[in-house]
Formats: structure tokens, sequence, C-alpha cells
């Protein structure tokens, strides 16, 4: 096989038009812009959910948000769905994870199978499948972890060295300052570059495929940044001024009364609230880039280890984010919306094989989902598709330069049950949903609680700020949308217990099993 090792990538909260490939004037990504040099940029790459969590359960599964269920940021992934790691151990590999994966064990699950202990199977359960190299999530004081012992050995003398030194800064007269305040991005962390969450996790992938040797191995190098707290590191907290910085994306439309309930709710967010403020942007905003430039400069040193080792010539490499992060666009902060800003991601895919030798260094621009993933590498490695459960389509005959019946449309999806929004509409706790189809030219989010619909047309607004769902002429688009949406909906996979070959070998068989119903 072609394809003996799989790396993949993510970054969280990484926004598709943050690198310097993708056309960002002052940010220079030459790593990442290097990798999309030796395969294929696709982008129109698209996630399943705005948040963290359920994004990655997407990924992890290959499954969209309503066929799993873990449709928030803890809400746990049940006992009983696959994912990418199960795949590979049913073949006798190991899926080794080095940073985040947001995933949250199934409690109630493992307790009903007995399985709440600390055999290898609860383990692996309560981790996803995942094998630890090391596990770090970034967002909250881990004051017993890997990490933090590691920051200690380092002089980082603390009870919480995340939160005292990783994510905390140095004012400019030498006063140490909450980084959870957005006003201290401005300011350099109070650990060294060398000490951070990115070098951290870089070291312990390099360190992973040292070990490794000739031995394959499939890598989830999973990076926290550049999520907030937006905190970098000197020298890359003072990399760029604000005007290196994307303008802004806000329309004054978007906040006056004919406004949709549920932006004008999201816009009433602290968060929204605080990046609505222009001084919050430009503070925000250059940090936000250095965290992306420090992690391409460290991309470069895992660059140099697959070229040390001589990976390139066997390794698939996936690159790619969990979602975007709005910084002021719309009037809001943080994710979660169907914005192009948050649900759009960049999807660099490196496929080592001969047979890709064309596409080299090429834009795709056909749609591509996060759930596409699990089937792309089970198809490099030469694994079952497992077509009675995955609900993505591998990207290898893309890369390899075949042109088969591609997908005319991506979906996403929100679980608001969780957000403020709701108590202020006065709505209690229970099913609180939205859906997202996005086609080329128009993008329509279907809500429940009886709000209207959005409709955006993408070709004369591609900066979404003219809704349209409440416009009469339109009704017939909204209706096709809608149309879509369902058959969507109606084609999700929900028998995962039968293969598909297994439903065939069952299908009319009743005779053969000696029951004679229906004779005359």
């Amino acid at each position: 096989m072609t394809i003996r090792n799989v790396l993949y990538i993510m970054c969280d909260q990484l926004r598709w038009d943050h690198l310097g490939c993708a056309g960002h004037p002052f940010l220079r990504t030459p790593n990442i812009d290097a990798l999309a040099a030796r395969g294929v940029r696709f982008a129109q790459a698209y996630v399943q959910s705005g948040i963290c969590g359920p994004s990655r359960m997407s990924a992890y599964t290959g499954r969209y948000v309503s066929s799993h269920g873990a449709t928030h940021n803890r809400v746990p992934l049940s006992v009983g769905e696959v994912t990418l790691g199960w795949h590979l151990r049913e073949s006798g590999r190991t899926l080794a994870l080095a940073g985040k994966t947001h995933m949250l064990p199934d409690a109630r699950g493992m307790k009903r199978l007995l399985l709440d202990g600390q055999d290898e199977l609860a383990v692996l359960l309560r981790e996803g499948w995942f094998t630890l190299v090391d596990r770090h999530d970034g967002h909250h004081a881990e004051t017993d972890s890997a990490y933090a012992d590691w920051l200690r050995v380092q002089g980082y003398d603390s009870a919480d060295p995340w939160t005292d030194y990783v994510i905390a800064v140095t004012d400019g007269q030498g006063r140490a300052q909450n980084g959870w305040k957005m006003r201290n991005a401005r300011h350099p962390a109070r650990v060294r570059d060398e000490h951070s969450e990115t070098a951290y996790t870089t070291d312990r992938a390099i360190d992973f495929m040292d070990r490794q040797g000739d031995q394959p191995w499939v890598l989830h190098l999973s990076y926290v940044k550049p999520h907030w707290p937006y905190i970098a590191p000197a020298p890359w907290h003072a990399m760029f001024t604000p005007d290196q910085c994307l303008a802004v994306s806000r329309d004054a439309g978007e906040r006056d009364e004919a406004a949709h309930p549920m932006l004008r709710e999201f816009q009433n967010e602290e968060v929204a609230q605080s990046f609505q403020n222009d001084e919050c942007i430009a503070t925000v905003r250059p940090a936000y880039q250095g965290l992306i430039a420090q992690l391409d400069h460290h991309l470069g040193r895992v660059w140099a280890a697959l070229d040390r080792l001589g990976r390139w010539d066997d390794t698939l490499v996936v690159f790619t984010s969990d979602h975007g992060d709005y910084l002021g666009d719309h009037w809001l902060g943080e994710k979660e919306l169907f914005h192009d800003c948050i649900q759009r991601v960049p999807f660099l895919l490196y496929d080592p094989s001969a047979a890709a030798g064309g596409t080299r260094g090429t834009v795709d621009h056909r749609f591509v989902e996060a759930i596409d993933v699990v089937p792309t590498i089970l198809d490099a490695l030469g694994l079952g598709a497992a077509e009675h459960v995955v609900e993505g389509r591998s990207l290898l005959p893309l890369t390899r330069g075949d042109a088969p019946a591609w997908r005319e449309a991506v979906f996403s999806e929100l679980d608001w049950t969780f957000r403020g929004a709701r108590r202020r509409l006065g709505l209690p706790t229970g099913q609180h949903h939205a859906w997202m189809v996005r086609t080329d030219r128009w993008k329509y989010v279907h809500w429940t609680d009886g709000l209207r619909p959005m409709l955006f047309d993408l070709a004369a607004d591609p900066q979404e700020f003219r809704d349209l769902g409440a416009d009469p002429s339109l009704e017939g688009v909204r209706e096709a949308m809608r149309e879509r949406l369902l058959a969507w909906f109606t084609g999700l996979k929900r028998r995962t217990t039968l293969t598909w070959a297994e439903a065939e070998l069952r299908t009319d068989r009743h005779k053969a099993a000696r029951v004679f119903y229906g004779e005359w």
C-alpha cells in the first residue's frame, strides 16, 4: 500500500479566510501554504455544527449531528456510536491522540452496561476510542494533567500553571493580568513560546512519530488554538497591528427591528456585546492572527519531522478546523450561528499516492464536509467503508482526478437549548434546534419553536447581510430549500446495527426460515 500512516490535524476555531493560501493580505502561513502546494485545498469545506463538541463528534464518527445525537458541548456521545478509532481497531490499528478532542464519556450508558471501571474497554470508551499520547483540551484549568506537570518542571511554580501562566499576561508595568479579559490580549503570555500549548502539543506529536519508527500509525494532532483565551506568547502577541487584520464584516441592517429574533438575541450575548466594541476587535484580531502565525511556525517543525523520517512518501495528511470565529462579524462573537465565517473551514488534503500527482497544488471548489474525513481515512488505508454507518464520502477520488457525481449542498445543525437566548425568548428547556442547508447560491436555515426561517442569496449578498426569510416573493425558493432539507433528513442512517450486506441477505427470506405466511 502507498499509504501506511495518517496525520489528521485539527485546529480549534480557525477561520477559513485566515490563511495565506486563502488570500489573507497580511497573515503569512508559509507552512500551511506548503501543505496546500503538496496536495489539494478544498475551498468550500463546511462543518456539521458551529460548536466544538458536536462538530468534532461528526468529524470523529463521519455522521451528522442528528444521527450521533451529541448536539452541544458537554452532551456525551452515546456509548453505542462508532468512531474512527473503533473502525481502525477492527483492523488491528489504533488511533493516537495528541491534543484536544472535547470527548465526554457517556457515563449513564457505560454504567448501564457495567463499563464504568478502569479496564481497557472502559478507558477507550471514555476517550472515544482514542489512545492517548497526551490529551489537553485547553479551555479550563487541568491542574493534574501531563501538561500542568510538565510546566512545573519547566519552572512555572503554581498549583494551576495554565491559569497563572499559559493564559495570563504580563502588562506594560510588569504586572500579571487575567488572560480571560479580552482587553489583555495585547500583552504577551507569561509562558515562553516553547512552553505554550501549541509548542507542547507539537512536541508530543513529533515524539510519537519518532517512537513509531517504521511501524504504521494514525495520529490525531489536535491544537487548541487559535481558540480563546486569545493570549499569545512573545513575539506572536505583537506581530500584527489592527490595520493588518481583515475588516470587520457587519451591516446596520442586521440590528434593526426586522432582523431575525435569534440573530438579535445572539447579539445580546455578553461576548457579542464585547465584540460590538471596536476597541475589542482591534485588540483581539491581531492576537488571533498571532496565534495562527505561531501555529504555522510549529507546523513547520512537524513537516521537518516528516521529512527527516521519510514519511511524506507514505503518510496521508489532513489539515482542517472544527469551526470558525465571528470576531465581531455580524455584530457577534464566538460561534454557533450559520454564517460562512463559522461554518466554512480550511481543509487541505495531502495524498501521497502517485495517482494524486495531477491535482497537487490545486484548489477544488466542490462541497466538502467534515464527515468526509472518516471515510477518506478508511479508504486510504484500504479498510471497509462502513456504509451502513458513515454518512460522509471519501475524498480520494477527487485528489486522484476522478469526476464522480458529487453533492450539491452541505448541512449543519445547532442545538440552542443551552443558550441564554432561549430564556430571553421565554422558552422552556426542551428541544430547540436549527438546521442549515447551503447550496452554491442559497443558504436556508430552519428554526423550531415557530420562528421564521432565514434565507440568504449568496450570489447577490455574499457577505450574508440581507436575510430574505420573510420576503414573500421568495416563498418558492424557501419551499425548494425546505424540500431539500427534508430529503436530507429522511436519508440519515438510523439503522446502524446491520451492514448493508446483511440487510440484503435478510431481504425476502421468510420462506428460507420456514415461515410461510400469506400462502393460499
